[in-house]
């Protein structure tokens, strides 16, 4: 298909009329079919941009006058949000937010899948889409000579001074904001990229939504952590009920936020928390869920499309710390967890014993390996649950999937794209799309999951 020529040129002032969005939320506006994407703008809505970037096949604008508004928009709640890059939705109701998930949903399983008769279903949404999220973790930088600490200025690594986000958990912001001025007051110095000098990175702060209990976490360039027993003393004082003080050592010029070694300062290595009934313990480096309303409604939805009778074998591929695995045990027979990480896979079997199953079994690997070993040692999986990172299921997964020829696979995916083509791949393999379940875990941003369920044909 060959590009459409850029009918405009850079630093033109246009006016658009746009209608529609992209999956980052930008509203889309053509001119002479020239597509152009614009931050802030929503579908229905009408003014005058500013063209910054011209590509072969489309460009970029910014807003310089809205005229015609969307009857969706509402006003930001966040003081910072025009600035900061945390959210990319706040500007939109919850209703319509819920709109475009949908839609991005179903056009990925219209366009790429080619799946036009598969159910989609309504997005499931938050009854209160603001702070759900039970982990922080913010960069701690310098201005005026002073620490701040805040997320970074969209496009930039200039740090924002906030001292309040409204997708994080209260009790987060109160405790990074405390950490930040105990440091500050015992005479830590934030670390400078430029200069690689510099003691404090990041200060994380996790929450048990259920427990209560409190981490927080200090990410420095020094094994050393000047003042370190008034600094502990400090965030004891000013964090009432705290947990547990965690620093972690990250020596490297990276922008990677953890390095590999971790001392407990004060209280216990993890926090504990519940999901449904399962209880799990999370240490300062655990991969868990950062919504965990949703997350029980979400892997509810994979238990009830798992079919479970309690004579399963069910294999879950990228199983993480357990979470998913442990779900399905209640109701499986046997389960089998594989995952790369092997710290992961350690909290896995920890997660296990804390809640008295034993019918779970994890390995460390890659699943395209693990998974056709267990097959050559007599494993059949009634079915199979996949969880994968944003780049979707690996090539080979799918194949051995493929060969495996279990009843049901369960797909909960954080990318409806990928989700979309892998289940193009299993479709011609002789899989049957059942249906497609939206899950929103990321109020305010452009982020939707969802999980699809496919039978054997």
């Amino acid at each position: 298909m060959a590009k459409i020529q850029a009918p405009i040129k850079k630093g033109e002032a246009v006016h658009v009329s746009v209608a529609d969005l992209t999956h980052e939320g930008k509203g889309v506006a053509k001119i002479d079919g020239y597509p152009l994407f614009i931050e802030g703008m929503l579908p229905g809505e009408t003014g005058e941009v500013e063209v910054t970037k011209l590509n072969k096949g489309y460009g970029f604008a910014k807003l310089l006058r809205l005229e015609q508004k969307s009857p969706e928009r509402v006003s930001p709640s966040c003081s910072v949000y025009e600035e900061c890059g945390g959210c990319q939705l706040q500007h939109l109701s919850y209703a319509g937010q819920m709109e475009m998930k949908y839609n991005q949903v179903r056009n990925v399983m219209d366009r790429i899948a080619k799946l036009p008769d598969v159910p989609v279903h309504s997005v499931l949404g938050m009854e209160e889409p603001w702070r759900y999220r039970n982990k922080a973790q913010v960069p701690v930088g310098l201005s005026g000579g002073r620490l701040v600490a805040g997320f970074y200025k969209k496009r930039s690594h200039e740090i924002i001074d906030m001292t309040e986000c409204l997708i994080q958990h209260e009790e987060s912001d109160v405790m990074i904001q405390k950490v930040k001025d105990v440091c500050a007051a015992n005479g830590v110095m934030s670390y400078d990229e430029q200069s690689h000098k510099g003691v404090l990175r990041h200060v994380m702060a996790r929450i048990g939504y259920q427990t209560g209990e409190k981490m927080a976490v200090l990410i420095t360039r020094t094994n050393e952590l000047p003042n370190e027993q008034a600094i502990i003393a400090g965030i004891r004082r000013e964090v009432p009920g705290i947990t547990s003080i965690v620093q972690n050592v990250n020596p490297d010029k990276t922008n990677v936020i953890f390095g590999s070694k971790t001392r407990t300062l004060f209280g216990e290595d993890v926090i504990y928390d519940t999901i449904g009934s399962v209880k799990f313990a999370i240490s300062a480096r655990s991969f868990y869920q950062v919504n965990p309303v949703q997350t029980e409604v979400l892997y509810n939805k994979a238990l009830e499309y798992a079919g479970l009778t309690g004579e399963e074998t069910v294999i879950d591929a990228y199983c993480g710390i357990g979470t998913i695995s442990l779900f399905l045990a209640q109701k499986a027979k046997q389960v089998y967890g594989v995952e790369i990480v092997p710290q992961a896979i350690e909290d896995a079997r920890k997660n296990a014993e804390l809640n008295g199953i034993t019918n779970a079994y994890f390995e460390a690997g890659k699943a395209e390996e693990v998974i056709p070993a267990w097959y050559k040692q007599g494993i059949r999986p009634d079915v199979i649950v996949v969880d994968p990172p944003r780049k979707g299921c690996d090539e080979a997964l799918l194949e051995t999937i493929l060969k495996m020829k279990p009843k049901r696979v369960v797909y909960v995916s954080c990318n409806p794209g990928t989700l979309a083509r892998d289940l193009r791949v299993l479709e011609d393999g002789g899989y049957r799309t059942r249906e497609v379940q939206p899950v929103d875990m990321f109020p305010q941003t452009v982020h939707v999951e969802a999980v699809a369920v496919l039978e054997l044909r």
